[in-house]
C-alpha cells in the first residue's frame, strides 16, 4: 500500500509517502509557517536533494494542498494521480483514556479527538486540521489516527495517577498519559527483534532523548510507566521544557512575580530546560561547543540533563525487578555519543559496561554499543514513527486491526 503519513502541528506540516509492500520512504518533506508570513515547502527530491517552495501565508488546507500537487508533479512527483494513496495516517498526540490503540477515523472519532482538546491544546487542535484539510481534499481516502498516548495506556493506575484529590482524576482527568509513544513502541519492539530476544519476555528501558526527551519501562511488551505526563513538561530535563520540578517553586515564582498561567507555562515550556540552565541554547552540539570553549553553565546543563536519564533508569530497572535493555533513540540518543557513554558509565553497579570504541562511531544506525561482558545490553535504535504510523494505517485500512 502507499500510505500517505501526516504530522500537522500548529505552524506546520511534516509528510512521508511510504510504500508499505517494500518498507521504502518515496517522498518526504513538509510545510512551515503556516499561517505566518513567507510559509514554504521544503521536501527532498527524485535525486535525494532538497527543494523549496515559497507559499506565503497559507492555511493548513493549503499546505496539505501543495503537498498533493508535489507528489503527483509531473518533474517532481512520486505518483502520477492522487488516487495511487490508499490511505493516510495521521499522528494524533493525545487520545486520553479514549484510545489505547489505533482507529479509523469517522465523525465519531474526530469527537473524541475534540474532547481532548483541554489537555491537549497545543496539539490536537492543530492534529485535527490535517485531517479536516485531507477529508475535504481527498474525502474518498480512508484516513487512521495514530495516538501518541495510546502505547502507555497498559500503565498500572499505581504508575499513571497523581496523589492529588482523586476527584481531580475522576471528573478532569488529570493523570499521567505520556507522549512519544509510537516511537517508544518502535524502538522497543525493534531492539529485541534486532537482538534476537522475545520482545514478551525481555525487560527494556527506551530512552527517546531529543529536544523533547521521555522515558519509558516497557515490561514484556507492555509499557509500565513513562516519564512524561498530563502534558510533556514533566519528566526528563529538554531543550527548553523544565521537566521535574517542585510543584511549590512554580507558585512561589507566580507570587513572587506576579505570573500569570499563561506566562508560567511560557516560562516552564520554552524559557526552561537546557536553554533556561545554560543561557546558550537548547541544542545539544552547541552546549558541547560552549563546553570545549570552559562555559560553565553549560557544562552544569549537560550534567544536569545526564544526570535526570540515569535517575529514571535506575527508577524504571527498579520498577521492572531488573532491566535486560537500554535504548537510546531520537537526535541526542542516536547521535550524541558523549551522552550515551557518561550515562551508561554511571549504570557500572547494575552489569552495564560500554563499548566506547563501537560507541564513538555510532550515529544515526542501529547498534550494539556495550561490550560483550556487559550484563545488561545497550543498543542504539533510530527510531522510525512514520513506519509505524504507515504500518497501522495498512492494517486498519486492510481490516487486519492493529
Amino acid at each position: 500500500m502507499k500510505i500517505l503519513v501526516l504530522n500537522s502541528g500548529s505552524s506546520s506540516v511534516k509528510y512521508k509517502l511510504i510504500d508499505t509492500s517494500a518498507n521504502t520512504t518515496m517522498a518526504e518533506g513538509g510545510v512551515e509557517k503556516i499561517g505566518l508570513a513567507g510559509g514554504f515547502l521544503k521536501y527532498k527530491k527524485n535525486d535525494g536533494s532538497k527543494a523549496t517552495i515559497e507559499l506565503g501565508l497559507i492555511d493548513h488546507k493549503v499546505a496539505v494542498e501543495s503537498i498533493l500537487k508535489v507528489l503527483v508533479d509531473p518533474m517532481e512527483g512520486c505518483i502520477k494521480d492522487l488516487k495511487e494513496i490508499d490511505a493516510v495516517g495521521h499522528r494524533v498526540v493525545h487520545g486520553g483514556e479514549k484510545f489505547s490503540k489505533s482507529v479509523l477515523i469517522d465523525e465519531a472519532v474526530k469527537e473524541k479527538i475534540r474532547e481532548c482538546y483541554d489537555i491537549a491544546p497545543l496539539h490536537n487542535p492543530a492534529n485535527m486540521t490535517g485531517i479536516e484539510a485531507i477529508t475535504a481534499l481527498l474525502p474518498d481516502v480512508p484516513q487512521v489516527g495514530v495516538f501518541d498516548t495510546a502505547f502507555h495506556q497498559t500503565m498500572p493506575a499505581k504508575a499513571y495517577m497523581y496523589a492529588l484529590p482523586y476527584n481531580f482524576y475522576k471528573e478532569d482527568g488529570v493523570r499521567r498519559y505520556g507522549f512519544h509513544g509510537t516511537s517508544h513502541r518502535y524502538v522497543s519492539a525493534r531492539a529485541a527483534e534486532f537482538l534476537g530476544l522475545d520482545y514478551n519476555k525481555t525487560k527494556i528501558i527506551t530512552c527517546h532523548i531529543g529536544n523533547g526527551a521521555s522515558m519509558a519501562a516497557v515490561d514484556c511488551g507492555k509499557c509500565v510507566d513513562t516519564s512524561m505526563g498530563l502534558t510533556p513538561v514533566e519528566g526528563l530535563m529538554m531543550g527548553t521544557r523544565v521537566g521535574d520540578v517542585d510543584p511549590g517553586a512554580l507558585t512561589f515564582l507566580m507570587n513572587r512575580h506576579n505570573l500569570s498561567a499563561d506566562q508560567l507555562q511560557n516560562i516552564i515550556n520554552k524559557e526552561s530546560g537546557v536553554l533556561g540552565v545554560s543561557g546558550v541554547s537548547n541544542d545539544m552540539r552547541e552546549i558541547e561547543a560552549a563546553i570545549a570553549e570552559g562555559n560553565e553553565r553549560a557544562k552544569l546543563a549537560l550534567d544536569m540533563y545526564e544526570l535526570r536519564i540515569t535517575k529514571y533508569i535506575g527508577a524504571y530497572a527498579a520498577e521492572m525487578g531488573g532491566v535486560d535493555v537500554i535504548v537510546f533513540t531520537g537526535g541526542v540518543g542516536e547521535n550524541q555519543k558523549g551522552l550515551r557513554a557518561d550515562v551508561c558509565e554511571t549504570l557500572g553497579f547494575m552489569g552495564v559496561e560500554i563499548d566506547r570504541e563501537i560507541n564513538d562511531k555510532v550515529r544515526a544506525e542501529e547498534a550494539i554499543i556495550s561490550s560483550e561482558s556487559s550484563k545488561v545490553k545497550v543498543v542504539v535504535i533510530p527510531t522510525d514513527e512514520e513506519l509505524t504510523i504507515a504500518h497501522d494505517t495498512e492494517a486498519i485500512v486492510s481490516g487486519r486491526g492493529v
